[in-house]
């Protein structure tokens, strides 16, 4: 029974989704204002359909973690590792001015802006490092075992 329900609904979204495709498809390319009125209720049904996928996975998420405590505490000391190693990044984090590819200033030296530009890149690479050793060592187990 559930299953006929989530296979109902998703064939009626599909068949909405569809729908506002094919009104864009007959529409003057040159012609902008008929373009917006015809693509903006597209976007508007894909944006709320991707908050109420977010809204779905995030509250099916925390259902689940509240039904195990073991996974609770394990996503608890997760996220207080991230938080330390956010902050070990933004301690080692400099400010200095902040570039782009034409070499304009995005952020200038000393800023708020800066640091944390700065420590989002040391952070994801203090990431990239965790990870790879962890699939290093995921390898040579694989290997020691067959």
């Amino acid at each position: 029974m559930n299953n006929k329900i989530i296979t109902i609904i998703v064939a009626v979204l599909s068949i909405i989704g569809i729908a506002l495709f094919v009104m864009t498809l007959g529409v003057d390319v040159e012609d902008a204002e008929a373009i917006s009125g015809v693509v903006s209720p597209l976007v508007t049904y894909s944006l709320i359909l991707l908050g109420i996928s977010a809204a779905v996975a995030f509250l099916g998420s925390v259902f689940s973690l509240l039904k195990n405590p073991a996974a609770l505490k394990k996503a608890g000391l997760g996220l207080v590792a991230l938080v330390v190693v956010f902050g070990i990044a933004y301690m080692l984090a400099n400010s200095d001015q902040v570039i782009d590819a034409k070499d304009e200033i995005i952020a200038a030296a000393g800023s708020q802006v800066s640091k944390l530009t700065s420590t989002g890149i040391l952070f994801s690479g203090v990431l990239m490092l965790v990870a790879g050793a962890f699939f290093i060592i995921d390898l040579v187990k694989g290997l020691i075992k067959s």
